[in-house]
């Protein structure tokens, strides 16, 4: 009875070492090149610093570092995903530091399966689930899930309170 198709859903994936990664095509509002990033004293370690978006500070974090993973020097392909995260009644707008942008594909719930248990010492909740895309592991993340409130409350902080708004749509 499982319909294979599902609910089809489009998802933007994109690459950190190595690695597939993807996030609802919902919480993307566009993709930028690689442009100059202010670093901020006192912040995140994860935080890479703020852009000027159209008028607007906004954070940028580097998700190789969020995510533990080794750092490399920023190429051509690096480039910075503008994504809405939602944490209690209020939504920000932040930056996400990419290896590469691969494309927009979509994908039904039934092909999506239940993210990997990994012990209760590894935390996974921030990962939807895992698909599959020309036999290569997706892992879709939950971008309102990927930070805690703590680091939200410090990302709006350094982007000078200018990326967070209200939610109105709630």
């Amino acid at each position: 009875m499982d319909d294979k198709q599902g609910t089809a859903n489009q998802y933007l994936t994109f690459t950190l070492d190595q690695e597939v990664f993807a996030l609802d095509i919902e919480s993307v509002r566009e993709v930028l090149e690689l442009t100059h990033i202010t670093r901020v004293p006192r912040t995140p370690e994860f935080m890479r610093g703020v852009i000027n978006l159209r008028g607007h500070a906004v954070p940028v974090v580097d998700m190789r570092k969020k995510f533990g993973m080794p750092l490399v020097e920023d190429t051509v392909n690096t480039c910075i995903i503008i994504a809405e995260v939602a944490f209690g009644d209020e939504s920000a707008v932040i930056g996400a530091l990419v290896d590469s942008v691969r494309e927009v594909f979509e994908m039904g719930d039934g092909e999506i399966m239940s993210p990997p248990r990994m012990g209760l010492s590894v935390k996974t909740d921030f990962i939807k689930g895992m698909g599959k895309q020309d036999e290569v592991f997706v892992m879709i993340l939950d971008i309102n899930k990927v930070f805690s409130e703590a680091e939200m409350s410090a990302l709006g902080q350094a982007g000078g309170g200018g990326a967070v708004e209200e939610d109105k749509a709630a």
